[in-house]
C-alpha cells in the first residue's frame, strides 16, 4: 500500500477505537458521510460519534453532514434544512450530503404524487446557498443500474445480494418508480442548472455499468469529481474484458478520481470482522490498481489483470485527490510518501 492513504468514503457510526487503531498502523485517514438513512441513528447522532472520534484523533476522520425531510411539504421544510446544514458545517463539516431517498422514496412527493427529484425546484434554495458558501455536495442519486434488473440478471454478486436483502430498493419490483435513466436526468439537470456547483457523484455517478459514461459526466461538468465507493468491482468486471479501456479511463482522470469503501460501520460486527473488513479491501482494491497480478474478486467469475498504474496515479486516487477536495491535512501522514515496498 501506500504509506499513507485515505478512505474518503465510510459510515463510522460507532465509537469504538479498534478501526481507528487500524488507521493509524497503516497511516490512513477516514471520511465519514453522514446520512439520513432509515437503518442509521439520527443525523445529530451520527455527527457526535464522529465528533468524538475527531477529538482522539484530530485530522484522521473528516465527516460530512447532511439533512432530513421531516417536514416536507410545509413552510418549515427549507428553514429546518438550511438550519441542519449550518449546523454541521459550524462543526466541522466538509461538505453536504444529497441521499437516494430523493427520487426513491414514496414519503417524498409532491402536490399532485409525483416522486421528488433532485431537480425539483424547492431543493435550488439550498443548491445556491452551497454555491454561495463554497460547499461541496456530494450526491448517491439512484442506484446502480443492476437495481431496475431481475436478481439473476445483475452483472456483480454484491448487487444481487444488497437486493435480495433490501427488496424496498429493488426497483425492478417497482415500476411505479422513476426509473434510472429519470434518476440520473435529474442529477444532471441540477449540474446543467447550477453549473458552479461543486459535486462529487459518489459510486462512480451510479453510472458504473461503463465508464464511458462516468467519463461523459466528468467532460460534460468540470467541477465534479466521483469516488469508487462499493463500486470497484464494476471497475474490475470491465476490466475482465477490456483491460486497456479501464486503464486508460483512470490514466485519464486520475486527477478526478477519489478512493473509498463504503464500509459501515454500525456495531453490527466485531471489531476484529470489522478490521478485517477494512484490511481485505484496502489490500485487494489495492492489487488492481497498483500491481498486474491475475486477479479474482468474490462479485463476479472469471480472472482479471490489474492495472498497475503509475505511482504518481496512485497518490493521486488513493490520497491526493482526497486532500484536495475534501481539505485534509497533509500534517497528519508521516512520512507523506510513496508507495512502500511490500
Amino acid at each position: 500500500m501506500l504509506k499513507s492513504f485515505i478512505d474518503a468514503h465510510v459510515h463510522l457510526n460507532t465509537t469504538s477505537r479498534a478501526k481507528m487503531e487500524l488507521a493509524l498502523r497503516h497511516n490512513a485517514a477516514f471520511l465519514s458521510i453522514n446520512t439520513d438513512i432509515p437503518d442509521f441513528d439520527s443525523i445529530e447522532k451520527q455527527e457526535q460519534i464522529i465528533l468524538e472520534l475527531q477529538a482522539l484523533h484530530p485530522g484522521r476522520v473528516l465527516h460530512i453532514t447532511s439533512f432530513d425531510n421531516r417536514y416536507w411539504n410545509t413552510d418549515k421544510w427549507l428553514t429546518h434544512v438550511l438550519r441542519q446544514i449550518n449546523g454541521g458545517i459550524d462543526k466541522g463539516a466538509v461538505g453536504v450530503k444529497m441521499w437516494k431517498n430523493i427520487g426513491m422514496d414514496k414519503s417524498l412527493r409532491d402536490e399532485n404524487g409525483r416522486f421528488v427529484m433532485m431537480d425539483d425546484e424547492r431543493f435550488d434554495p439550498i443548491y445556491k446557498f452551497l454555491i454561495e458558501k463554497n460547499i461541496i455536495l456530494i450526491g448517491h442519486q439512484g442506484e446502480p443500474r443492476n437495481c431496475w434488473l431481475p436478481l439473476e440478471e445483475m452483472t456483480v454478486n454484491s448487487d444481487r445480494e444488497y437486493f435480495a436483502k433490501h427488496p424496498e430498493y429493488h426497483m425492478y419490483l417497482h415500476t411505479e418508480y422513476p426509473s434510472y435513466d429519470e434518476q440520473m436526468q435529474a442529477r444532471n439537470n441540477v449540474l446543467e442548472k447550477h453549473k458552479a456547483l461543486k459535486f462529487v457523484g459518489l459510486h462512480l455517478f451510479s453510472m458504473e455499468w461503463n465508464l464511458h459514461e462516468v467519463a461523459s459526466l466528468l467532460d460534460r461538468f468540470p467541477n465534479t469529481m466521483t469516488d469508487l465507493a462499493e463500486r470497484v468491482c464494476h471497475a474490475q468486471l470491465q476490466a475482465r474484458n477490456d483491460h486497456q479501456k479501464v486503464r486508460d479511463f483512470f490514466m485519464r482522470y486520475q486527477d478526478r478520481i477519489i478512493y473509498g469503501t463504503d464500509v459501515i460501520d454500525d456495531g453490527t460486527l466485531s471489531d476484529e470482522e470489522l478490521n478485517d473488513r477494512f484490511s481485505d479491501l484496502w489490500q485487494r482494491h489495492w492489487d488492481f490498481f497498483a500491481t498486474d497480478k491475475i486477479l479474482t474478486a468474490p462479485e463476479f467469475e472469471g480472472e482479471f489483470r490489474g492495472l498497475s498504474l503509475p505511482q504518481e496515479v496512485l497518490c493521486k486516487i488513493f490520497r491526493d485527490n482526497a486532500v484536495n477536495t475534501y481539505g485534509f491535512e497533509k500534517d497528519i501522514f508521516n512520512p507523506l510518501d510513496k508507495v512502500t515496498t511490500k
